[in-house]
């Protein structure tokens, strides 16, 4: 049965699942701020509405629908969910907000909601992964390192970003937590940073992020959990420079006058350098390391991901895996597969068979595919 389904949020990875929800026979609509990116989407299969997030009529327009898939930057990110949830709609979100939405469990269980939230690449595919195995064996160890970079290396960023500049650049303030030895550990964002080589990309630069998120508090018996960010070598140096003169800073200064602050500046020019074009080819890279015992031997799962660019469809890699391991779970949620009510995140899924094979399965009949090695 055809449902009606609205995506708040127009920009690559929001084209994408919008596109792969209506070629799933849905009949979607997408609002955004900028009408650009809503005027290239197919005009004649999906309904475009162009207003802002914050105002009140979004609320009658959200009523309508049987689903909402969050797609705005991250400063929207949790007021969108909380507003959804008193609809009474049920929610997938892919927003790096920085607030704990878990304290929103409590509201959407009255309201007899499901919110999927951080149900992307990473945070989201990863945590799905952790589930499954958390599910089917006793987890000494996770580690998952990610990033999406531009194939060809072109000075002086050697990067290129299909999300929000503003998301991008919190990654690298604020401060990551990871655990060792059952504690919670909290470095800056940024520190940590060492040479990794992962095939077939080659040699690259991991740092600590702050990417677990949810699973910090969710799988409290994983005594040992980290994630890192990958960039190419010598990007940490330059940013932290830039950090540390203040251009990531969001404290209001006063230049001839006027109060900017520098973090609107520098996403603003960082904007241009940072954005794809169609001559530009990138890739995802993921890797995503268990360790622990499984039936009572010791034993390591690894989850090796590379995604370039898909030139046929015209997607770009980051939506592309970010995009469909969110329309996967909208799929699940709107078709009834799933029914738990509250605030469920990615690794709640994983916990099932049923659903980890339906969202890998998902995922594989895109071309978006796992090499898992047992050791």
């Amino acid at each position: 049965m055809k449902k009606k389904i609205l995506v708040l949020g127009a920009g690559h990875v929001g084209s994408t699942i919008a596109i792969d929800l209506k070629n799933n026979g849905h009949e979607v609509s997408v609002m955004d701020i900028n009408p650009e990116p809503l005027s290239k989407l197919p005009g004649n299969d999906i309904s475009t509405l162009t207003g802002d997030f914050t105002s009140p009529l979004l609320i009658k327009y959200i009523e309508e629908m049987d689903l909402v898939v969050g797609a705005a930057p991250g400063r929207f990110g949790f007021q969108l969910m909380k507003r959804v949830i008193e609809a009474g709609i049920n929610m997938v979100d892919i927003s790096f907000c920085s607030e704990d939405y878990l304290e929103l469990d409590g509201r959407a269980r009255e309201k007899n909601v499901t919110l999927i939230p951080d149900i992307g690449v990473a945070p989201g595919i990863c945590n799905i992964i952790l589930g499954f195995h958390n599910a089917h064996m006793q987890v000494d160890s996770y580690k998952c390192v990610v990033g999406g970079l531009p194939i060809k290396r072109e000075w002086p960023l050697e990067y290129k970003a299909s999300w929000s500049p503003a998301d991008v650049i919190e990654e690298y303030t604020r401060p990551a937590r990871f655990k060792e030895h059952g504690k919670i550990i909290t470095k800056p964002a940024l520190s940590d940073n060492e040479l990794i080589t992962i095939d077939p990309v080659g040699t690259l630069e991991e740092w600590n992020s702050d990417g677990l998120r949810s699973l910090l508090k969710t799988l409290p018996d994983v005594p040992n959990m980290i994630e890192k960010t990958l960039r190419y070598p010598g990007t940490v140096e330059y940013l932290k420079v830039l950090r540390e003169l203040g251009y990531f800073s969001d404290q209001e200064i006063n230049v001839n006058g006027k109060m900017i602050k520098p973090l609107d500046l520098s996403a603003a020019l960082l904007l241009k350098s940072w954005q794809p074009d169609e001559k530009d080819r990138e890739f995802t890279i993921m890797r995503v390391t268990l360790e622990g015992l499984e039936n009572n031997r010791k034993v390591k799962y690894i989850y090796d991901l590379y995604d370039e660019y898909d030139k046929k469809t015209d997607t770009l890699s980051m939506a592309r895996t970010t995009g469909y391991t969110c329309s996967a779970a909208a799929n699940l949620l709107i078709t009834g597969m799933y029914s738990r009510k509250g605030v469920c995140p990615p690794e709640y899924l994983g916990n099932n068979d049923e659903y980890f094979r339906y969202v890998m399965n998902y995922l594989e009949e895109r071309d978006v595919n796992f090499k898992i090695t047992k050791e």
